[in-house]
């Protein structure tokens, strides 16, 4: 993924959750369209993005 922090291993990179928050879908509606997903490497993304501006 060029060098850009994935969950878990997956092809879903940490910018693309965070953009999609970030344009208002819900976690719920998230998870829906990525249903390999959890709940939880949400709550990553947002703590990995709060570590990075710390």
């Amino acid at each position: 993924m060029g060098g850009r922090a994935c969950i878990r291993g997956m092809r879903i990179t940490v910018s693309l959750v965070l953009s999609l928050l970030a344009n208002r879908m819900t976690t719920p509606e998230i998870l829906d369209a990525y249903p390999y997903l959890e709940a939880e490497d949400i709550l990553a993304c947002l703590e990995y993005a709060a570590f990075l501006i710390s």
